[in-house]
């Protein structure tokens, strides 16, 4: 009798390895030309409401409340103003019908048709797709929301669509880390930043709404808290704190890559990264706004 072969053991940190080559194909759209563009041809103001109302619009028409409670880190001030009255201007359907139009316009731009056409970009596809089936909606608004639309037809948007349900999977178990960390918004903020990864600080305060004075105050907590030093930067404390947030939010995301498998998950992460690096070269993003300077 021949003796079954277990399956490679999913490394502690191979969800986080492959949801970082997957969610910029997500992410993409909220820095291209086209997001703006076509949310406000349906009627939506460009900037902070085409932003909101379309990451937003799968809860429906929700309020301003809402939408800080799910995003977290942005400033509700700067919310306020633009939710619920981006449901005046147009209805959630067809903002999420104008973002998925966003996704096929960006993709392909980005991409090429080639690439679009490619076996490999529906191999990816069909392994997110997968990894997305265990994905849970208790606790997770902003997933449970995406997951109740259809999966398109065409197979770069499919990609997209999956993308976006494990970013919003992860992200969402990312926040009740944080708070379980005792972080708020903006305090989350000021500690990523300061490990120099993501976004920069500069980028981060003016797009999420937060004042010098405001972010100041927080840095003062923090130091209070010994999570920060006199220059800003992180002490050995809240290297930790930072390395237990992480660790939580990958205990919390792990189902949809166990699912997938070892072999599903590296395959996933390498794809996802070559069309992820395709999107960079590309000039999918900012890179000014990345980094800690």
């Amino acid at each position: 009798m021949t003796a079954t072969v277990p399956a490679p053991a999913l490394e502690p940190r191979a969800g986080r390895r492959c949801h970082n080559a997957l969610n910029p194909l997500h992410s993409v759209v909220y820095f291209s030309p086209e997001y703006d563009d076509d949310l406000a041809a349906i009627g939506l103001e460009r900037g902070a409401m085409a932003y909101f109302a379309g990451r937003a619009a799968p809860l429906g028409a929700v309020s301003a409340g809402t939408v800080t409670a799910t995003f977290y880190n942005f400033n509700h001030a700067i919310i306020a103003p633009v939710v619920p009255r981006a449901w005046e201007l147009a209805t959630p359907g067809a903002v999420v019908e104008a973002r998925l139009r966003v996704a096929d316009a960006v993709l392909t731009r980005l991409l090429g048709p080639e690439v679009i056409a490619s076996a490999d970009l529906a191999d990816a596809a069909r392994l997110a797709l997968r990894a997305a089936e265990v994905c849970t909606r208790e606790a997770r608004p902003l997933y449970a929301a995406n997951a109740d639309l259809p999966v398109p037809d065409r197979a770069h948007l499919a990609l997209w669509h999956a993308a976006t349900l494990l970013r919003e999977h992860r992200g969402d178990g990312h926040l009740a880390a944080l708070a379980a960390a005792g972080l708020d918004g903006l305090e989350a903020l000021v500690t990523h930043t300061a490990t120099g990864k993501g976004f920069n600080p500069r980028f981060v305060q003016r797009s999420r709404g937060w004042s010098a004075e405001q972010w100041a105050a927080a840095e003062d907590r923090l130091r209070e808290r010994g999570l920060l030093d006199g220059a800003g930067d992180l002490t050995d404390r809240g290297v930790e704190l930072r390395r237990e947030i992480e660790g939580v939010t990958d205990r919390l995301d792990r189902a949809p890559y166990e699912h997938l498998g070892a072999a599903g998950v590296d395959r996933l992460t390498s794809l996802a990264g070559a069309l992820t690096h395709r999107v960079l070269g590309n000039g999918g993003f900012p890179l000014q706004y990345f980094g800690k300077g």
